[in-house]
């Protein structure tokens, strides 16, 4: 069984950053790939990123050259560097498993940028 807590996020400018981290209760080893989600307000929930076990990683084009995912397969955490940030990127950013399976879904942290 495996539990994902995200923290990290908060309110800041355009062009600030921020860094969510995303901490497993147990081995993440069992999921072969990990991915950042995002829900905007009135929006779909959508894809930021996802990285592998190899960490082979992609981006959505809104995203891609600013943000980057990590991942410590030691520390059982998985990262999103967020640069550049831009008001469109206020949301709840979720980690998963890629793809996504509904038995992970955690509370998500809240991202605001201030235009």
């Amino acid at each position: 069984q495996v539990q994902l807590v995200e923290s990290g996020g908060g309110l800041v400018q355009t062009g600030g950053s921020l860094r969510l981290s995303c901490a497993a209760s147990g081995s993440i080893f069992s999921i072969s790939a990990m991915g950042w989600y995002r829900q905007a307000a009135r929006k779909q929930r959508e894809m930021v990123a996802t990285i592998t076990s190899g960490s082979s990683t992609n981006y959505a084009d809104s995203v891609k050259g600013r943000f980057t995912i990590s991942r410590d397969n030691a520390k059982n955490t998985v990262h999103l560097q967020m640069n550049s940030l831009k008001p469109e990127d206020t949301a709840v950013y979720y980690c998963n498993a890629w793809p996504k399976q509904d038995r992970y879904w955690g509370q998500g942290t809240q991202v605001t940028v201030s235009s």
